[in-house]
């Protein structure tokens, strides 16, 4: 005999839910084959992926070739990566002497090491290390990189290319543009009528003009407007080039962070009786910059991928550098190889940026909610 339990109006437990709405099979019903429209979709994403991941993996991995250092080792029919093993270092430094290389790395390795203590919340000399970072490791950098002073030969910058010129291109750029799009965006944005017209032409004209224009009117135009016997690197004149660019589209991004921040947030400034630059610098431009974080990264991406353009003017970058290797006679017919591997680089760099600025946002949200 059993004995029923009896509860008050209103006290009764919940009930469990149904098996069929938690779990897997309550994610695979609720995200996959919620409706008939999903269910079509799910399965002819299931075949196509049946059709096109087995031969890729066995293309990449199971049929592949690592090992050897000429094209006679690729005999499985898969993919030859013994191609990117016998040029990867061609691939990362370009055409720079190979006993020389160690400049390259020793460059690099001591960003990383002036960077790390930039990402330790409570070292305290952040300001310093910043301010040295900024103008004193280029010079640094520029002298172990070019040579020709304090006992290093010295290495034309046609040589320098790879992975290298691509890293170099792309942290001057995103370094100088940064700065240079902060005033503008402010000069836009000023009641005075001279400097509010001149950096809306600046910016207006370098967005009006594609990358590779710019790129071409460095390197071949910009020398004939200069005195007879005065000349600058081609790659110095790529760098200003791709600074300049890039800063019309970074002052465009921080101008719309501007103007997202309510006109309360100015006036309180005002009633603080703050100075212009210090209510931008420490009421208006940190809510600012922080609304634009994911355009100010998207635009970091765009100029590393739009560094591939400097090939128009004989600059080697890592791109350029695998086309050029993929043409060897003795690399013949391993270029899905060099692009394949090139596409996965790009795509670690890009990713790495795009997931360190989401952790930015989330350490920089202030507990509103997010959609």
């Amino acid at each position: 005999m059993t004995t029923e339990t009896k509860y008050a109006p209103g006290t009764h437990p919940d009930l469990p839910p149904p098996p069929s709405t938690v779990g897997v099979v309550g994610w695979l019903r609720k995200n996959l084959f919620s409706n008939t429209t999903n269910t079509l979709l799910t399965v002819l994403s299931l075949y196509m992926l049946y059709i096109l991941v087995p031969p890729v993996i066995s293309w990449v991995f199971i049929n592949s070739d690592l090992n050897g250092d000429s094209r006679d080792a690729c005999t499985s029919g898969g993919a030859c990566w013994v191609f990117i093993k016998a040029r990867l270092g061609q691939f990362v430094y370009g055409f720079y002497p190979t006993e020389e290389r160690w400049r390259i790395d020793s460059t690099f390795y001591l960003l990383i090491a002036l960077m790390t203590p930039m990402f330790i919340e409570k070292f305290r000399y952040k300001a310093w290390l910043g301010a040295f970072v900024l103008f004193v490791y280029p010079v640094v950098g520029f002298y172990l990189l070019a040579g020709g002073s304090f006992g290093l030969a010295e290495v034309e910058t046609s040589m320098w290319g790879g992975l290298s010129l691509t890293l170099i291109i792309s942290i001057v750029g995103i370094v100088g543009s940064f700065p240079i799009g902060l005033v503008l965006a402010l000069g836009r944005r000023s009641k005075m009528p001279a400097v509010s017209a001149f950096c809306t032409g600046f910016i207006e004209l370098w967005r009006g003009v594609p990358l590779i224009t710019v790129l071409f009117m460095s390197s071949v135009m910009f020398p004939l407007f200069l005195p007879e016997g005065v000349n600058f690197d081609k790659l110095i004149r790529a760098l200003v080039g791709v600074t300049l660019f890039t800063a019309a589209y970074m002052a465009e991004t921080v101008r719309g962070g501007l103007q997202a921040i309510p006109k309360g947030q100015y006036e309180g400034a005002e009633a603080l009786g703050l100075s212009y630059w210090k209510s931008m610098s420490f009421i208006i431009l940190p809510q600012a910059l922080k609304h634009v974080i994911p355009g100010i990264v998207g635009n970091c991406i765009g100029l590393f991928k739009d560094t591939t353009l400097v090939l128009i003017i004989g600059l080697f970058d890592f791109l350029g550098i695998v086309q050029a290797a993929a043409t060897d006679p003795k690399w013949l017919g391993y270029s899905v190889e060099g692009y394949v591997f090139c596409a996965f680089v790009y795509w670690v760099f890009c990713f790495s940026m795009s997931k360190y600025s989401q952790s930015v946002e989330r350490k920089l949200d202030t507990g509103h909610a997010k959609r």
